[in-house]
């Protein structure tokens, strides 16, 4: 025995000889190394999302029964009962399309199912197209409700184009297979129809501190200034996650 050599005898290992067993934590064996992230971490955003839709979709469902139950008519509503097509239209495809696109924001569940992701998109640009038209096509032939003007029109008529022109170009960009600028255009899209939640919310905290807003500040403020937010925020995800969408092919 001891005229052989180390790596011959019988029963000593060297380390080389030594191969480190996986850990049972994690499937590569270090679980610091590579941290799997827990499920709430990876649905917050989408359920998030969910959360700031339910209050707009909660009154477009009040403004549907009110369209179908021959509600009293009123200031307020008259020209949704006049003309109750493009509302109805407006409220159905926005509710969805902002539900919808909420789940593409779980990067976990788009690597895993790519043919969702890829079918849920084709659903998204038409009900984001529709609700963009419709929402311009009320704002330039119904007359504005009491407290609204000519100021939050032109406002209106601005972020509806954008979201037009971000779909456009998001739907542009995956056919000649720009997956980042599809990505980019997209969620600057979502941003803009998500408008309504972040509405709720501005005009809630404004009503609860402030008191009744005024038709400048309510058009500036509380009504382009949700979009705003919305628009800062959704560039801030873009550049801080520039390059993770490339696993999801067209």
């Amino acid at each position: 025995m001891s005229g052989l050599p180390p790596r011959q005898r019988i029963g000593v290992a060297t380390e080389r000889d030594v191969v480190p067993l996986p850990s049972p934590l994690t499937p590569h064996g270090d679980a610091r190394a590579h941290p799997t992230p827990s499920a709430w971490v990876r649905w917050r955003l989408p359920a998030a999302l969910i959360v700031l839709t339910l209050v707009p979709m909660t009154g477009g469902l009040i403004r549907l029964s009110q369209l179908t139950g021959g509600a009293e008519i009123t200031p307020a509503n008259a020209r949704f009962i006049a003309s109750p097509a493009p509302v109805a239209l407006h409220i159905v495809c926005a509710t969805v399309y902002c539900l919808l696109g909420a789940l593409q924001f779980a990067p976990t569940f788009r690597r895993r199912r790519p043919d969702w992701h890829r079918a849920a998109g084709r659903l998204l640009i038409p009900l984001g197209l529709t609700a963009a038209l419709s929402g311009l096509w009320m704002t330039v032939l119904y007359p504005n409700a009491p407290g609204d003007g000519a100021l939050l029109a032109g406002i209106r008529l601005v972020v509806g184009v954008g979201m037009l022109a971000s779909l456009v170009l998001g739907f542009t960009a995956i056919r000649r297979r720009d997956i980042a600028s599809h990505r980019a255009w997209m969620i600057r899209g979502y941003a803009i129809g998500q408008g309504a939640g972040t509405q709720a919310l501005t005009g809630l905290l404004y009503a609860l501190f402030v008191g009744v807003p005024g038709e400048v500040t309510r058009a500036v403020f509380l009504m382009g200034g949700a979009w705003a937010i919305n628009l800062v925020v959704a560039e801030w995800f873009i550049r801080k996650r520039p390059g993770r969408e490339g696993a999801v092919r067209p």
